[in-house]
């Protein structure tokens, strides 16, 4: 017994020493996840085959995970949004192998998508959109602006311009691969807008902030769009053609992935759409650009890229007569009103931009990554019309069985009217910059100095006379007067030099996940000397409790320098000492995430913002064009509470419903007037009148509401589908937004005299697939290669509500002031093809 207890000792001595040297076998496998453009990939999930739990990589995109030696072993990592990566492994005892993940995203249609990314919960202000709802969301605008407008509101179908918490357009960053992209600056009115600068079918992903934003983005006050473009792996292509717009992409890579390219063509034309406005006339609008974007890595250490955007938009306009029918603003009141005018004359206008730009990334390692970007933007405006109008208004008979049913019985008033100009702009912006990142431990560190070189040429020559009642505006009995003229040339060379540094850290609290991000920004430019220092920091807490939340915050100083429109005054003339408009604001926001109705995924973000602007230039809005002071002569506020709601009503079809209360002021610090008396203290215009003037009143306006106020806005994107059949589907886009006001130009104590009406907005379009499973199409078929065909009918404008933009103002006989409304377009009907292959 004894030898077989002895025999027994040293075998069970032997196996425990084995399994102990297993046990203690062991490897590490550490690197880097991130998306095809190189940018990390935080909280993705790495699991080992077959186990159930994990690890999720760092906010820099980085993991290490140990694993068993001498044994065969995959890891699996998943991220939504991202196609799944497997890697397998058969490691030595003690080694470690470092590896690069490169995620590709699943372009797969109507994936779950309520499950947000971890940067987008985190990061104040920041909305990140599925580009593949720009494509089908029924929009006369159309695109990634078409989407963003449900989010933060519009007044305008006919423009791709959009106001975020108070702000103007001109305050909104807009970006392409890290290139910043500019619009036309002399469009006055929607109808002349041709394409969006961002080609829908080629986007890959969209960031928007609606305010708060780090450092590492510009000098503006209001938002930043960041676009970044597709980076593809295989051949596809995409086409779609309707009565406003056409469009044929091409994407593809080549030898071994290592060159890729993106394509894209557009038309638009708008003429059915405008020919529905109530001034009758011929409209010839068209506009078209060619955009590139090439991208070539010849290993994992460099990668090229060369993106190129050609835009050209043509208008042409021969008016012929418009009748509208309004109450008035006025000392009388007469609830049919009408105005009848005829014209004469043409507007002819074109718009030509183009960007190239050429970017070198280098990535010595996993750690450090630079990148070199040089770039030039070209811009050449042309704006001719010399348009006459003879009109009348008065009561307007709407007596159906009256022989003179719609037309003018009882006037008022009678003039003439010209407009004239012959502008010319032309600016051309060299740019050349730097970025770059590095990680180390808990930090993430970013940088980026970049130097611009812009001139700048406006050539203005315009003028407006108004003719009442037989004598000009303004009245002079010596001469005759204009009532606006502006001939100006103005050439403008200046250099800018802006540049930032940021820190990400992720602090390690126990249960606690927090974030805090930090950075500076600086700005010098040589047309007025002024240095700029904007300091900003934001910071986010997910703790660890049954409710899914994240609670984040943010503070900073935002700082705009004058470009071109800030630097124009209401007379055409420049002023180069302007200086930036400056604000500090304050963002808290929550985001919570749920189940609820039938256990479908919810998502609740909210924020609450305080601006306090001071160095502001204050200007007025007249259609889509925005006129300044150019003066710094105001300060003012915008405060207000956004809340976003997205979920899935239906499964895999995303939907959401946004709400923002807002109020926005300033107060001019030349916003007096006076009242004149006579002897008897009665109140007379010292202007026109031959009673002398005995006393003078001085009145100040105070805090005014300004162009962008807006207390509601509400925006609904829907989708749906039959439930029998999901190749039916419903796509609904509504709008509402209260009322704004609007401001008599060149008045002070008419400044907020007139009020736009509430803008309602319904847009629906229904889609059905025409075209699908290819594998089971013959060899023989003409849509062999084609992957699916979608039709879609949409109706613009459902409810044919009658939106109002801005007014014209006319005065009767006895000079009383009357503002007649400029309506928005009626109901239309639109048919799109759309189809991919």
């Amino acid at each position: 017994m004894k030898p077989l207890r002895s025999f027994c000792f040293i075998l069970l001595f032997c196996s425990s020493s084995l399994l102990a040297k297993a046990q203690t076998s062991k490897a590490i496998v550490s690197g880097i996840v991130t998306d095809e453009q190189g940018q990390p990939i935080a909280e993705t999930s790495i699991i080992i085959l077959g186990k159930t739990k994990g690890i999720s990589s760092d906010t820099s995109g980085h993991f290490r995970m140990t694993l068993q030696a001498q044994k065969s072993l995959a890891l699996i990592f998943t991220h939504t949004g991202y196609q799944p990566v497997q890697k397998n492994f058969f490691l030595s005892d003690q080694e470690e192998e470092k590896i690069v993940v490169v995620m590709y995203k699943d372009n797969s249609p109507m994936k779950e998508v309520i499950v947000m990314a971890d940067k987008e919960r985190k990061e104040t202000g920041l909305i990140q959109i599925n580009p593949k709802n720009a494509i089908i969301m029924p929009s006369t605008v159309g695109g990634v602006e078409g989407l963003i407008k449900t989010l933060v509101g519009s007044n305008n179908e006919l423009t791709s311009q959009y106001s975020v918490r108070g702000g103007n357009y001109d305050e909104n960053l807009v970006y392409i691969n890290d290139f910043e992209v500019f619009r036309p600056y002399l469009v006055s009115n929607g109808q002349q807008e041709g394409l969006s600068f961002i080609n829908p079918e080629m986007v890959r992903n969209v960031n928007f902030y609606t305010g708060g934003f780090q450092a590492k983005y510009g000098d503006k006050m209001s938002s930043v769009l960041d676009i970044q473009y597709k980076k593809p792996t295989s051949f596809h292509g995409s086409g779609y053609a309707s009565l406003l717009e056409q469009g044929l992409t091409f994407e593809g890579s080549l030898h071994h992935q290592k060159l890729t390219y993106v394509i894209g063509v557009r038309n638009k034309n708008n003429r059915s759409l405008l020919s529905n406005q109530p001034t009758v006339g011929a409209y010839i609008p068209s506009a078209s650009d060619l955009q590139t974007l090439i991208t070539y890595q010849p290993n994992n250490h460099f990668q090229f890229e060369l993106l190129q955007i050609n835009s050209v938009s043509r208008f042409t306009f021969y008016p012929e007569s418009v009748k509208k029918t309004s109450s008035v603003f006025s000392p009388l009141f007469t609830a049919n009103l009408g105005l009848d005018t005829y014209f004469e004359g043409q507007e002819r206008d074109r718009y030509s931009t183009s960007m190239a730009g050429l970017t070198l990334i280098h990535k010595p390692n996993s750690h450090l990554k630079m990148k070199w970007m040089i770039s030039q933007f070209r811009d050449d405006e042309q704006e001719r019309y010399d348009i006459s109008g003879a009109y009348i208004f008065g009561d307007r008979d709407f007596d159906k069985g009256s022989s003179t049913f719609g037309e003018i019985v009882n006037p008022l008033g009678a003039g003439m009217y010209q407009q004239y100009a012959r502008n010319h702009l032309q600016i051309s912006i060299w740019n050349a910059a730097h970025r770059g990142s590095y990680e180390a431990g808990n930090h993430f560190i970013q940088w980026g100095h970049q130097i611009e070189y812009a001139t700048i040429s406006d050539r203005t020559n315009e003028f407006e006379y108004q003719d009442s009642a037989g004598y000009s505006l303004p009245y002079n009995s010596s001469v005759l007067a204009l009532f606006r003229y502006s001939n100006n040339n103005s050439n403008i060379q200046t250099k800018r030099y802006s540049g930032f540094v940021q820190d990400n850290i992720r602090l390690r609290i126990p249960n606690n996940n927090v974030t805090l991000t930090a950075g500076v920004r600086y700005h010098y430019n040589d047309l007025n000397n002024e240095c700029l220092i904007s300091p900003r920091i934001q910071a986010n807490w997910k703790p660890e409790w049954k409710r899914d939340m994240v609670f984040k915050m943010a503070a900073g100083i935002y700082q705009q320098p004058p470009f071109y429109r800030e630097l124009k005054r209401y007379d055409g003339t420049l002023n180069t000492q302007v200086r930036s408009q400056k604000s500090a604001q304050y963002v808290a926001g929550m985001d919570y995430q749920f189940k609820g109705f039938n256990e479908r995924p919810f998502r609740l973000s909210s924020e609450a913002y305080y601006k306090s602007m001071w160095d502001v230039i204050p200007y007025d809005v007249d259609n889509v064009k925005i006129r300044y002071a150019g003066i710094n002569n105001a300060r003012a506020y915008a405060t207000g509470l956004e809340m976003r709601l997205f979920t899935e009503l239906v499964k895999d079809a995303e939907s959401w419903i946004s709400l923002g209360i807002m109020k926005t002021k300033e107060n001019l610090s030349d916003d007096f007037y006076y009242d004149y008396k006579n002897a008897a203290g009665e109140i007379i215009n010292a202007q026109s009148s031959d009673q002398v003037v005995t006393d003078s009143v001085k009145n100040e306006i105070g805090w005014l509401r300004r162009p962008t106020d807006r207390l509601i806005t509400a925006g609904l994107f829907f989708q749906d589908y039959l439930a029998t059949n999901k190749n039916f589907k419903l796509h609904l886009n509504v709008l509402f937004g209260s009322n704004m006001p609007y401001n008599i130009p060149n008045s002070t104590r008419y400044r907020n005299a007139l009020i736009v009406d509430p803008y309602i907005r319904v847009d629906v379009g229904f889609s059905a697939l025409l075209l699908s499973e290819k594998n089971n199409r013959k060899s023989h078929s003409p849509f062999r290669n084609f992957d699916n065909i979608w039709a879609s009918l949409e109706v613009f404008n459902l409810i044919n509500k009658t939106n109002t933009i801005s007014y014209q103002l006319i005065k009767d006989f006895a000079n009383n002031t009357y503002a007649i409304p400029n309506s928005l377009t009626p109901r239309l009907l639109n048919l799109k093809i759309y189809t991919r292959f």
